[in-house]
């Protein structure tokens, strides 16, 4: 998987945090620079080993949620049906990383996330076309409009929470609003409890605190790395800045 590919994912683009002039300055044991490049190479080989069961996650939900919808709502079943067909082509195209044409034009007649958006307005497939459509902005350096698009997600299960609000905390940090990107991230790391997306928006959350001069708060957050998720990718690195940090 593409390095662009797997910010799909929300949080596995290279986001080092920009300079900002309202972020405090670390403190002076903090002065050896932070190798975030790593950390997010780390990140893009831990969901390229779990890809299938992220993109599972995201089609069981279009499934589940729509057929409920069906079951409830008879007359929207061929809708929803109808959806489900069109986002196919967008989706190939999406996963072969041609962002712009997933969105418009994902060719062979099909329509693009926009497209499904806002012709199957109320299905399941179009919300999660909104999610679509805010990463292939993330992607394109498009921020504010992957920040519209990802706030009108309606993430409606147990582990998308996760997924929206660590995306939107990758594109506010593009922006250099480090301190929104710091909530999105801690919301991110609170809203599900996964052996693979916790520890990683955690590990961003900590990074940004350590960044930013808090240092007890990016303790914390390592130390609950190291504690909780020990085999996680992440671990290794929370437990040198908790022996670093904890000095």
């Amino acid at each position: 998987m593409s390095r662009r590919r797997s910010q799909f994912f929300g949080g596995n683009r290279q986001v080092a945090p920009r300079s900002n002039k309202n972020s405090k300055p670390a403190s002076s044991g903090n002065d050896e620079i932070i190798d975030i490049s790593h950390v997010t190479e780390q990140a893009h080989d831990f969901y390229a080993k779990h890809q299938k069961t992220i993109l599972g996650i995201l089609f069981g939900v279009v499934l589940l949620v729509g057929g409920y919808v069906s079951y409830k709502f008879l007359y929207i079943a061929p809708k929803e049906k109808s959806a489900i067909e069109a986002m196919y082509q967008a989706e190939n195209m999406f996963a072969k990383d041609s962002f712009a044409a997933a969105l418009t034009n994902p060719g062979g007649g099909f329509d693009g996330f926009e497209a499904i958006i806002d012709n199957y307005s109320g299905t399941q497939t179009a919300n999660t076309a909104k999610y679509y459509a805010g990463i292939c902005n993330l992607n394109m350096g498009k921020f504010q409009e992957a920040i519209d698009y990802l706030e009108d997600y309606d993430a409606c299960d147990d582990i998308t929470p996760a997924m929206k609000f660590g995306a939107l905390g990758d594109a506010y940090s593009e922006t250099g609003d480090l301190e929104k990107a710091e909530k999105l991230y801690e919301k991110a790391s609170s809203a599900t409890k996964s052996e693979f997306l916790t520890p990683l928006y955690l590990n961003k959350l900590a990074l940004l605190n350590f960044k930013n001069g808090k240092n007890e708060e990016a303790l914390k957050h390592f130390q609950r790395i190291k504690d909780e998720f020990p085999l996680s990718t992440e671990a290794r690195d929370a437990e040198k800045f908790v022996i670093r940090l904890g000095k």
